[in-house]
């Protein structure tokens, strides 16, 4: 260096786009960014081309409430999300805020809205006109879902492979039977907790869906072994399935699904029998079944 001095090396100097953006950035959690920002201008510029170019923001990482500016702020600049999760943001989170991001995003294939009730079924309409590649949808506890943006959904975004609607208990069999026409591909389903569901919307989603792994039927009071068993008989991938409180399912149906290696949320009545004598005697040594 000219007059002998050495040009002391930065953190900073380092390249942006090679270097601190791809393998130093990308790696920190979002609370970190954020606090980043705050070091230095230099700082919150870089942050800043970062959050721009960021593909996925999972707002669980920022902690139990992100403010409202902050995600607004975080989100405003980006056009590449393909991963979005904002349940933590669910306490404020309304069309406004949420709208503008969707419908600069084409590229999402995964959004999880769970537990964000002050939406409305405007949001899932933008979701179903500027998502066509989405793969993942959560909407548990999302009661605003209605029949007819769910059918929507089903004609514009063909490539979905899991939605949760546990808790939308606006939903009826048709439009479950509509979406299992339309989303052949789904391999998890939860329509949990919604006493609306009955064998009709099972068997749908059973003869559509032969790719089916996972579905979550807890609480469908309705539904009965005979729609379990057209599982059994569509269903030759299925890994999981979901049917505590579902008293009309029995053991007739779900041994079969045992014998395939299926896990199933409850337990087989001998086993629920050994379990509750154990806890009456508080141990049984001589019990030593195999079930």
């Amino acid at each position: 260096m000219e007059g002998g001095e050495s040009r002391r090396f930065e953190f900073l100097d380092l390249p942006w786009e090679d270097i601190l953006i791809p393998h130093v950035l990308s790696y920190l959690p979002l609370q970190q960014l954020l606090s980043l920002q705050r070091v230095s201008k230099q700082f919150q510029t870089l942050v800043q081309v970062y959050l721009a170019n960021c593909r996925t923001f999972d707002f669980s990482q920022v902690g139990l409430y992100l403010p409202k500016h902050a995600f607004c702020h975080m989100v405003r600049e980006n056009k590449v999300i393909q991963n979005l999760n904002i349940h933590n943001c669910s306490e404020w989170i309304t069309d406004k805020e949420l709208l503008p991001v969707i419908s600069q995003n084409c590229h999402l294939h995964r959004i999880n809205m769970k537990g964000c009730v002050r939406l409305s079924r405007h949001s899932l309409v933008a979701v179903c006109l500027s998502c066509p590649h989405l793969q993942h949808l959560g909407l548990a506890h999302c009661e605003w879902v209605d029949s007819l943006s769910l059918r929507s959904l089903a004609d514009h975004c063909p490539h979905l492979e899991s939605i949760d609607l546990t808790a939308c208990r606006h939903l009826k069999d048709e439009a479950i039977c509509y979406l299992a026409r339309k989303c052949a591909k789904l391999k998890s389903l939860s329509v949990a907790v919604n006493v609306n569901i009955t064998d009709l919307s099972v068997e749908e989603v059973a003869k559509n869906c032969l790719e089916l792994e996972h579905l979550d039927l807890t609480g469908c009071l309705r539904v009965r072994n005979e729609s379990i068993r057209t599982v059994i008989e569509y269903c030759s991938n299925l890994r999981s399935l979901n049917v505590n409180h579902c008293h009309n399912v029995t053991e007739s149906s779900l041994g079969l699904l045992r014998k395939r290696g299926v896990q199933i949320d409850v337990e087989p009545p001998l086993q629920r029998a050994l379990v509750l004598l154990q806890d009456v005697i508080g141990f049984a040594p001589f019990i030593n079944l195999q079930i």
